[in-house]
């Protein structure tokens, strides 16, 4: 084990909570040497308090903790090549049951691990320069960034080198290994906001200035966003930083968070609640103790919010080449999927691949002579670039089947959801559902038009499944979250509630007026009303 530093917060330790006495006795990093060890004594050698810091190799329990684990691969931006492709696919089909899980945040998922498997899957994984380290745990998480960086006609710059430059920056750095909590950035030159800046710890985001009578591009930096229960929308600094300089940048933002974030309470840990009490003002000034003095902001060049669906084919920057985005319904995909993937991009692309930040993936650089024959592969017809129009725009976190924390199952209940709907429903205007099964906002029901979020409800009958729905989510210009409304509704009416609930949208919205916008314009007293009908009925039905 390696000789632990001592931190400033130790002086109170008898004050922080349980988690933090738990990191100051050992490094989450440490924990990666144990499970070689575990590896070979057993699922039942490993010591209660170091199920938590699995979570720093990237690794949960998976309910019904019976000895199966959930490991998190880290796809830094969600650039993939075909190599890395295929030994995803080799350890889900040889360890996960052939599943693989594409999540919010451009990582992938396994299921059904076992202890005795981990170093070989270590191994694999880093031979293809891939790693689970730090996908979980009080650290810096997986680097979301735009999925187009380097092909997007909409970017400033290709953020592909900064967002490498970062993952070797915090990657089993143990001076950033024990923060008080999570930590996420996100990284895009992208004008249409593709990584949803305002919900990260920390984000970067297009920006120009002028510089000794030049036009520099760069970046302006926002803190302290976050969602689950308690969900904040980052604050944006007043300073420009050059694309050189994002690196310094992100060091120091996370050297405040380390240093002055709270640790006595476990539910208000996170950089959004120092944010939130200092404000832009204060945190800046304390930021620039560690990075000195930075331009002040220029002009924002964010022009708008493209959710992450990128779906169907679109022309890339590069003349007479395309990419071709796929839903992967749910985000759930598996092995056979991901081997018949990297042959098609193989055959048809340039060898690479990107993970999306809405479950889908995307298929660059293939030549505009070689879209049909790509277009005509079997792969495409359940991965298709032109999903139905609610399959296409839903999004699911993991739920009861496998999380502890999950309250609900979600992937199926959204795939009936929204088969149903697209069935009863004819919309030419795209509405985004995300449904979670608990708080902790995995499949980010805030920012959707129409979240769920799962719960349990007493009836007559005992507790069941239900999920209270939240309206009018927006990233964009007046970002904002979607607002609950009263009433839960139960799991097996979901769907016809939905139905009449967007069926009032059709009928009384505004020409070309989308989901967000109509509900800010009606008001939520409004849609109240209409709800609380819509239960009454269901409720007598």
């Amino acid at each position: 084990m390696a000789e632990r530093r001592k931190w400033k917060w130790e002086e109170n330790a008898a004050e922080l909570n349980e988690v933090e006495r738990l990191k100051l006795k050992k490094d989450g990093l440490d924990v990666i040497q144990d499970i070689y060890r575990w590896a070979k004594s057993g699922y039942e050698s490993i010591p209660e308090e170091d199920f938590t810091r699995l979570k720093w190799a990237g690794i949960y329990q998976q309910r019904p903790k019976d000895g199966h684990f959930m490991m998190r691969v880290r796809i830094p931006s969600g650039v993939l090549d075909t190599r890395q492709v295929r030994v995803l696919a080799e350890l889900a089909r040889e360890y996960g049951r052939g599943l693989i899980d594409v999540t919010t945040r451009q990582s992938v998922q396994y299921h059904w691990l076992r202890i005795e498997q981990i170093p070989d899957i270590f191994r694999r994984l880093e031979e293809v320069g891939l790693h689970p380290y730090e996908a979980c745990g009080d650290c810096p998480r997986n680097i979301v960034g735009n999925p187009l960086a380097g092909i997007d006609p909409h970017e400033l710059i290709d953020t592909r080198p900064i967002v490498e430059e970062l993952e070797r920056t915090f990657l089993l750095n143990r001076g950033f290994s024990n923060l008080p909590r999570k930590y996420k950035i996100s990284v895009s030159s992208n004008v249409y906001n593709a990584a949803n800046a305002q919900i990260h710890d920390l984000a970067f985001t297009p920006a120009v200035k002028e510089i000794a009578g030049k036009e520099a591009v760069g970046f302006h930096v926002w803190v302290g966003g976050g969602l689950s229960s308690r969900p904040h929308m980052a604050k944006q600094l007043d300073l420009f930083v050059l694309p050189e300089q994002v690196v310094e940048v992100a060091v120091g933002v996370t050297r405040v968070f380390r240093d002055y974030g709270y640790r006595k309470k476990r539910h208000r840990a996170r950089l959004k609640f120092l944010v939130a009490d200092w404000g832009a003002e204060k945190f800046l000034e304390v930021l620039e103790t560690y990075i000195g003095p930075y331009p002040s902001r220029g002009k924002d060049r964010l022009v708008g919010w493209n959710a992450g669906y990128f779906t169907g084919v679109h022309p890339q920057k590069q003349k007479g080449y395309f990419y071709v985005g796929l839903n992967v319904p749910m985000g759930r995909t598996s092995a056979e999927e991901f081997f018949q993937l990297a042959d098609l991009v193989d055959e048809y692309g340039s060898g690479s691949v990107r993970t999306v930040n809405t479950q889908n993936l995307i298929i660059p650089d293939v030549p505009e002579e070689r879209l049909d024959d790509l277009l005509a592969e079997s792969l495409l017809q359940r991965l298709t670039p032109y999903p139905k129009p609610f399959v296409g725009h839903a999004v699911s976190c993991t739920g009861i089947q496998f999380c502890n924390l999950a309250l609900t199952e979600t992937k199926g209940l959204m795939r009936r959801v929204v088969e149903y709907l697209d069935e009863q429903v004819e919309l030419d205007t795209p509405i985004r559902l995300h449904i979670n099964g608990c708080p902790n906002s995995c499949g980010q029901q805030q920012i959707a038009d129409i979240g769920l979020m799962g719960g349990k409800m007493k009836t007559v009958d005992g507790m069941i499944e239900a999920y209270t729905v939240s309206v009018g989510g927006h990233l964009g210009e007046g970002a904002t979250f979607n607002t609950p409304l009263k009433g839960r509704v139960p799991a097996d009416r979901v769907a016809p509630v939905l139905k009449e609930l967007i069926l009032f949208y059709k009928e009384h919205r505004e020409p070309e007026e989308p989901f967000w916008r109509f509900v800010r314009r009606v008001g939520i007293d409004a849609l109240q009303r209409r709800f609380d009908e819509i239960l009454s009925r269901a409720s007598a039905s």
